[in-house]
């Protein structure tokens, strides 16, 4: 192998072990479901409906509002 290789090589080594250990020590968001088996999530117990609102190019926007 000549110099080039070698050096394009140890680049895209050297890149992929920096985005290994970045990613390696980053934990997960705590869940209360997924920790406590409940099932109940903290602030679900709100309104009941989502909000949608979808709008296109040249037409009409619409808000469309789901009861649960």
């Amino acid at each position: 192998m000549d110099w080039q290789r070698i050096a394009a090589l140890a680049v895209v080594a050297g890149t992929a072990g920096v985005f290994l250990t970045r990613a390696w020590p980053h934990r997960r968001k705590f869940s209360f479901e997924r920790q406590t088996h409940c099932g109940c999530g903290a602030g679900q117990g709100g309104a009941g409906h989502s909000v949608l609102y979808h709008a296109r190019k040249g037409r009409r926007a619409q808000v469309i509002v789901k009861m649960k």
